[in-house]
This record gives C-alpha cells, sequence and structure tokens, in this order.
C-alpha cells in the first residue's frame, strides 16, 4: 500500500526541494530542481516536478519528470532524459510508490504514450522493466599511486604509450568548452548518433561551477580527446567523453581517463562512475579494465493502456540505416542539424 501524502506540484520556490535531495545518500545531480529551468532553455521541454509532503507540511520525496513530445519520436515522460538516473526519491518506498502513481495519474491527464523511471533500484513486478544496462563505478584509492598499482602491467603501458607521443593534458571549464564540443560533436558524428547542441554543455557548466569540469587531451595542435564530468557528493560521472578515431592508435583515450581518475581523487571523490554499459560490449570490457565494477540500472515504466515498452536507443535494429546513412554526413551538416534530432531523444 502507497504511503499517505500529499503530493503538489512544484512551479517555483524550490529550496525546500533541493534540502531535501541533498540529504539523500541515494540522490544524484539531477535530482536537483536547476534542471527544470536548464533543460528547458537548451531543449525546450516542459517539466512537472512532483513532491511529497508530510502532515507537518515537511518535504518527503520528490519526483523530477521531463516531457519530450515530437512527430517522429511521440509523447512521453522521462525521469529524467539524457543522463543516466532519476527516478522517485524519498524517505521511504512506499512514498516513492506514492509519487510513481500520481505520475502516471498525471500522464493519464496529458495522453502521453509512456513513462520512463530511470532508477538505480528494483521497484517491483508490477512495473515493467528493463534490465539491459548497467554503469561501471570504481571504488577511488585515497592516492594516485595505489591506483597506478592496482590497474595492472597491461593498463599501465596503455597509459604510459600516449604519455611518449607528447600529449599534453589541460583540466578546466567553460574556457575549454569550444574545444570538447569539436572533439565530441566529431565523434558523435562517426557514431552516427545526432549531436546534443554545445549550449547543453555550457548551461551546465554555468550552473554547476564548483563540480563540473572538462578534461582535454591535446596533440597535433588540438584537442583528440575529451570528457565531461560532474561531481556530486562523494561521486564523480563522466556522461560524455569521446576521442577522434585517427588518434586512437596511440591510446589517447587512456590518456584521457588516467588523468580524469587522477582529478577525482585529486578533487577528493570516493566513487568514480564511468557511465552506462552493456555487459559484454566494448565500452564495458574497456571500463573493466581500470578496476570498474558493473551496478545494474533498473528502468520502470508507466506504459498506457496497451502500450508496449519502447525501443528508442541506437541498438534497435530498426535505426541501423539511419545510423549508417548520418555516418557520413559532413561535420557541419550533422553539427547543425543533430541538436534539433536528439532534443527528443531520451
Amino acid at each position: 500500500m502507497a504511503a499517505a501524502c500529499q503530493i503538489i506540484q512544484v512551479d517555483s520556490d524550490t529550496n525546500a526541494w533541493d534540502a531535501f535531495v541533498k540529504t539523500k545518500s541515494s540522490a544524484s545531480i539531477y535530482h536537483l530542481s536547476v534542471w527544470k529551468n536548464l533543460i528547458y532553455q537548451v531543449f525546450g521541454h516542459s517539466s512537472y516536478y512532483l513532491q511529497a509532503m508530510s502532515d507537518d507540511d515537511r518535504v518527503i520525496g520528490v519526483l523530477p519528470l521531463v516531457r519530450l513530445k515530437s512527430m517522429l519520436f511521440g509523447d512521453y515522460i522521462v525521469s529524467m532524459p539524457f543522463f543516466n538516473y532519476g527516478g522517485a526519491l524519498a524517505n521511504s518506498p512506499d512514498i516513492e510508490l506514492a509519487l510513481m502513481n500520481r505520475a502516471g495519474e498525471l500522464a493519464t491527464d496529458l495522453g502521453v504514450q509512456h513513462i520512463e523511471f530511470r532508477d538505480a533500484v528494483a521497484r517491483g513486478e508490477q512495473w515493467p522493466v528493463r534490465e539491459d544496462k548497467v554503469v561501471m563505478e570504481l571504488a577511488l584509492p585515497d592516492s594516485e599511486d595505489v591506483l597506478w598499482s592496482s590497474i595492472g602491467t597491461k593498463v599501465r603501458a596503455q597509459v604510459k604509450r600516449p604519455q611518449r607521443e607528447g600529449v599534453e593534458i589541460r583540466c578546466g571549464g567553460l574556457e575549454l568548452v569550444d574545444g570538447f564540443y569539436r572533439v565530441f560533436s566529431e565523434n558523435m558524428r562517426d557514431l552516427g548518433t545526432p549531436v546534443y547542441s554545445k549550449s547543453l554543455f555550457t548551461e551546465i557548466l554555468k550552473a554547476f561551477p564548483d563540480n563540473s569540469y572538462i578534461v582535454l587531451v591535446h596533440h597535433d595542435g588540438g584537442p583528440v580527446a575529451a570528457g565531461f564530468l560532474l561531481g556530486f557528493n562523494d561521486r564523480l560521472e563522466i556522461p560524455w567523453a569521446s576521442s577522434l578515431r585517427k588518434y586512437n592508435r596511440i591510446g589517447v583515450n587512456m590518456a584521457l581517463y588516467w588523468n580524469v581518475l587522477k582529478l577525482a581523487i585529486a578533487r577528493e571523490y570516493k566513487i568514480f562512475d564511468f557511465g552506462r554499459s552493456t555487459i559484454g560490449c566494448g565500452t564495458y570490457r574497456f571500463k573493466k579494465q581500470w578496476g570498474a565494477e558493473a551496478k545494474q540500472l533498473y528502468w520502470h515504466y508507466w506504459l498506457k493502456e496497451g502500450g508496449e515498452v519502447p525501443q528508442l536507443n541506437p541498438d534497435n535494429p530498426k535505426y541501423k540505416m539511419a545510423i549508417n546513412a548520418w555516418q557520413r554526413l559532413p561535420l557541419g551538416v550533422s553539427t547543425w542539424l543533430g541538436p534539433k534530432i536528439v532534443k527528443n531523444l531520451p
């Protein structure tokens, strides 16, 4: 049975919301209220922020929801789109269930096709769920010397290769966003994936000046690998990382990740989150070699009556032809067109 609580929609005055999020060890940075305006500013999407209140007027649960609506991909809600985490966050599973049920009522009123709750915990059999993805996490030691010893001879040799080639490392924030986007946009085109607009990264850096970072690997006079990092509580996450294909032969991605891990340790984070992977795939094996362990993701669904779990992801065979075509686009075209498409993909 769901907990007895009042659930309201929050449109402004989110100080109490954020104060609650910061008390929860299971919270992610994406539960903070700043994303409501940021996502609207960058993508134009409406959000619905549901807040559970106790009898004595305390915040006891939150659920951020973002609506994506387009002719091409349909009308649906995600908590949270574009990122790995979201879902209901509350003082108890019963309150989280109450928030999810209220979200279902909202979805019915709005006439959307489904809700996707991006959870890191299992919710129960009443919720259809996808379990095909994991995140890779590494418990960080107190010093880079300990990490260097732990990664093994083979990985150390791969890190040394780009060092011998004379790569340079740059760490910073807004001043590096152009270099990051240059690498990121080309890599996304090569993968056949529409790229986000540069404004997404600029606005995140502005919103989180003290815990967002860019790390660049420079070679031959320009950036050849890039990582975008977000920290929250004791965790540092790399939601976006890219390298230019023609430089992968000298291991620039190894230089990137070694220096990202060094930064994480220097900033005293305890957990490094390598991001999402499918078990057994290439990115999974790459992250595993650093000592990362898999943590199951549970993406739960509210479905409109008669609806099926959606398959809006690049692994879906129906998108293979589109991916192949995208890879052949000139970079200027893919960078111009990509943000117009990807804003409606979760």
